[in-house]
This record gives C-alpha cells, structure tokens and sequence, in this order.
C-alpha cells in the first residue's frame, strides 16, 4: 500500500553554483520537478511512495530514475522515452534566492507519457493522488493525467492539486487557465501562489480569491502560500494564515514543493479526514509544513535540499521557546 502515488514531470534543474576561473557561469545538476519533490520529501520523512513519469533514454533520465530510487520511491511507473530527451530547467535566481526558470522542453519526454503507459495498479494501492499543471501543458501527458485522476476519484484516494504555473510552458494562457480549472474541480486539496491566485480569480485578496475557488470548484482544502510570511488557509468558511519561519534563504526551488509535502505527511501521520479536522489539527500541520518549506530554501536545488524530520522539528520547537 501506498501512502501517496503522483503524476507528472521529473528533470533536471540546472541551478547556478557560481562563476569558473575564466568567469563562466557554472550549473549544478540538481534532479526536480515538482510531483517528484513532493514524493522526495515524503520518503525521506518514510513514506511510501511512487511516481508516474516519463523520461529520456539519456544519462539524465537514468540519472533521475537512480535518484529517484535512491529516495525510496517506487519507479516502476517511470517509463523512458527512446526519441524524446529528458526535459531540462536551468533556475536563474536573483540576490533574495526567488527563482525563475528557461525550459528546454520542445518537447520533454515528461509531456509524451500516454494513458497506456499509465500504471493504474499503483494509484489502486493508494491513499493519496497528488498531481500539478504541468502534465496538462501538452497531448498525451493531459489525456494521460486525466484518465489517472479519474481513476484515483474512483478509487476512492484523497486528491492533491498543485497548479504549480510556468507560463513559460503554456502557449495559450486561456487554455492554461481550463486546464488548471479542470484539477481544481476535481482536487481535494489544492496549493496556490499568490501569483496563481491572481491568475485564476483576478483578485489579490485571499480572501475574497479563495473564496472565490471553493464557491467556483469545491475543494475541501485551500492552501496559499506567502513565502517568508507563512501560509493562508481556507477550510470551507474557516480561513487564517499560519506565521513562517525566518531563515537565510539561497534558493526557493522546491521550497513549495517541501511545504505541500510537509502537509501531506502530517496529513497522513495523523490519519486526518475532512468531517473531524478541527482548526487547531489544521494550524499545527501547516506549521510543519511553513518550516519544510523555510529549511528547502537554505540549500540549492529541490530534491537535494528536502530537510529532515529532526531539522524541522529543531526549527519549530526552537521557535516555540523564541
């Protein structure tokens, strides 16, 4: 049995690692992506976990199954592609460590997984679906997307929603926003940015956005996330924002990533359902994840940088006694 099954992108993020003897600038290969992030961090806090993918028959794709397997996650639904090279990101950050990315994916395999590649017996055994946008940008990854969350719904699994917007990959901005709706009225538990919220609603307001998304698709769980602020949340009419934690942050990739899965883990280690979470439960699980999220920004990279149980636990019992 698995604690959570995802589908969608797994690359590799190029991230700065500073400047050669001639002054060049230097790359890390860092594996990514942001399904393969959340099931990261998840195993390294031990949970099962596996993903649903496609990669190149290229030394990055076997360099991200090797990764992936060395985390402890289930590959047997990561496919190779013999024609279509591993999608690749290279991460520019500016002085705070925010990041923007240039995409090599024209197309990636990530975008070429189609529904018969589709490893259903693995979402069968779950208990969780999480998926994002990404594997909606392109045809078959969408059709495949799609027919792996129906077939979680039916399953009866908890599902989880990360929009995760690079409009960078979209073509269409209307269809990316259809797309994007398209998950959200099927999610449980959804995930936005500010920058999302604004683009899905047109408003700022958490508020009055987030409201507008439950009225608009239903999920149970509206999570915002305001970077060094903490997060917002929106629980049917119950809303408030959960404090961050101060850290000397170098890179944010991932760091939404390590927060959704700081959420999930407590999520499932406390065996939550929606008609007994009460406010208090709710405030504690996020502010689990609000430190999952600060401690992946102290490191470079996404999967590399996912903190330890006992780090984020020093974190938030050293800000309790603060």
């Amino acid at each position: 049995m698995y604690d959570v099954v995802a589908l969608g992108e797994v690359l590799i993020d190029f991230t700065p690692a500073g400047k050669s003897e001639l002054d060049y600038a230097l790359f890390e290969r860092n594996p990514g992506g942001a399904p393969a992030n959340v099931l990261a961090a998840l195993a390294k806090w031990g949970k099962q976990t596996a993903l649903i993918s496609k990669v190149g028959l290229d030394q990055h794709g076997q360099y991200l199954i090797e990764t992936l397997q060395q985390c402890g996650i289930d590959t047997r639904g990561v496919v190779t592609s013999t024609d279509t090279n591993t999608t690749l990101a290279f991460v520019h950050l500016d002085s705070r460590g925010d990041r923007s990315f240039s995409f090599y994916r024209n197309p990636g395999a990530d975008t070429m997984l189609g529904e018969n590649e589709v490893l259903l017996e693995l979402i069968e055994q779950s208990k969780l679906f999480h998926f994002g946008s990404l594997s909606l940008t392109n045809e078959p990854a969408a059709s495949a997307t799609k027919k792996a969350l129906l077939f979680a719904k039916d399953k009866g699994c908890i599902i989880s929603f990360d929009p995760n917007l690079r409009i960078a990959l979209w073509t269409d901005l209307g269809y990316a926003r259809k797309q994007i709706e398209y998950g959200l009225a099927r999610a449980d538990i959804v995930k936005l940015s500010e920058e999302e919220l604004l683009f899905l609603t047109g408003v700022n307001d958490l508020e009055e956005g987030s409201r507008m998304i439950c009225d608009s698709f239903g999920p149970s769980l509206i999570l915002i996330t305001l970077a060094e602020k903490g997060a917002f949340y929106r629980f049917g009419y119950t809303t408030g924002i959960v404090a961050g934690f101060e850290v000397n942050a170098i890179d944010s990739t991932g760091a939404g990533d390590a927060f959704f899965g700081g959420f999930l883990n407590t999520w499932i280690e406390m065996k939550m359902t929606f008609d007994v979470l009460g406010e208090n439960e709710l405030r504690s699980m996020i502010r689990f994840a609000n430190a999952a999220g600060a401690l992946a920004t102290t490191r470079r990279g996404a999967i590399p940088a996912m903190p330890s149980i006992e780090e984020i636990r020093k974190v938030t019992k050293d800000n309790d006694n603060s």
